[in-house]
């Protein structure tokens, strides 16, 4: 069976879902890979390099034919609807902004895997590609807010005087947010953090962090996720939180919930109240922001702050964002090949989980109702 890596199309986008040297683990499997050509430049993997790791290189359109298609963005609707009845594609796919590309892909009776639908347990963690652009979107956020920042970040005692550490907060103790405070604690911040989620004190604590203690029960929810809170409740957090931000250097918000808008964390006026020089990166942007005024790709100023909207982070580092989603990808098309052959097998809650579409038919049931609904 043909295994095609698709070329990305949309602005920015730097990443490759298949490195070279991955080509091997599905070649041996029995499987053929071809690779579009140029789709490895964003990442700095050429052409002769998918070669030599035993792949084929199409110049042009190579979807003709394919089996499965591999790519980090859903292909474009015209592309799905030129695949082959039965064809197999995996991808990032959030079906509630994508539901274009889910009505070709159910029209040409196309299997399309969505990886934000990966089910969060334990034998699907290494297909799980949230979890690790989460990874890169951490580290590169501090690196963003260390840029900006007009001040050092580490202590350092001089001659000349004492430079006191930067005063860093995280809003959100998932992998992202703890990769945020690890990077920051390594470059010599002072490092705050909160999560709703009372469970993740002691992680955030096991990083050198200082865990910020509100009078608010917890909100621990499935899969690893918070629980949604009522509107009452978010602003008391959001009026707590005000003053621990205003008194920070750098601010990272880290919340997101993959298919619903991001929840509003923290309001202008406290940002406003941030000292001259402060830094805001705002992970969270693209689904609406965790910063009142934050806008995605764009930096601008509230009061004092710089605040950084981010837009496609892992991105910016494409060579290891490519190197670990290629990891989730492969993977996940493992587990559905057998003597050579994709097959997906429904009876596996993985599979059946990250199913959006198959035979015709929406699987995902809350994708399946917004289509009805339109």
């Amino acid at each position: 069976m043909k295994v095609v890596v698709a070329a990305e199309t949309r602005d920015h986008e730097r990443r490759v879902a298949l490195v070279p040297d991955l080509v091997g683990r599905l070649t041996s499997a029995g499987l053929e890979v071809v690779v579009e050509s140029g789709a490895g430049a964003g990442a700095l993997h050429d052409d002769a390099a998918y070669e030599a790791a035993g792949a084929t290189v199409a110049s042009g359109d190579a979807l003709t034919g394919a089996d499965v298609v591999v790519s980090v963005n859903p292909l474009p609707s015209e592309r799905i609807a030129a695949l082959r009845t039965g064809a197999v594609t995996v991808s990032f796919l959030p079906t509630a902004q994508e539901l274009d590309a889910v009505r070709a892909a159910r029209d040409a009776g196309v299997t399309a895997f969505s990886l934000e639908l990966v089910p969060r347990i334990s034998r699907a963690q290494s297909m799980d590609a949230l979890t690790s652009q989460a990874l890169v979107a951490g580290y590169r956020a501090v690196l963003v807010a260390a840029e900006k920042l007009p001040r050092f970040f580490p202590l350092s005692m001089t001659a000349a005087g004492t430079v006191p550490p930067a005063e860093v907060l995280v809003l959100g103790a998932g992998v992202a947010g703890l990769q945020a405070i690890a990077t920051a604690r390594r470059l010599g911040a002072r490092v705050q953090a909160y999560d709703v989620r009372a469970a993740s004190a002691d992680e955030v604590r096991s990083l050198g962090a200082k865990f910020v203690e509100l009078d608010l029960p917890s909100l621990e929810g499935a899969g690893g996720y918070a629980r949604e809170m009522t509107e009452e409740r978010a602003q008391l957090q959001r009026d707590l939180l005000a003053p621990v931000v205003s008194a920070s250097d750098v601010l990272i918000t880290t919340a997101a919930v993959p298919g619903r808008t991001a929840p509003l964390l923290v309001e202008r006026p406290a940002v406003e109240a941030m000292k001259p020089g402060s830094v805001v990166v705002d992970l969270a942007a693209e689904t609406g922001g965790n910063v009142e005024g934050s806008v995605a790709g764009e930096e601008l100023h509230l009061g004092n702050a710089l605040v950084w909207g981010a837009r496609n982070v892992p991105s910016q580092l494409p060579v290891h964002a490519s190197r670990l989603f290629a990891a989730n990808v492969v993977n996940l098309v493992l587990l559905m090949t057998a003597d050579g052959k994709v097959t997906p097998d429904f009876a596996d809650e993985i599979v059946d989980g990250a199913a959006v579409t198959h035979d015709g038919v929406v699987r995902h049931a809350p994708t399946r109702e917004l289509l009805e609904a339109e």
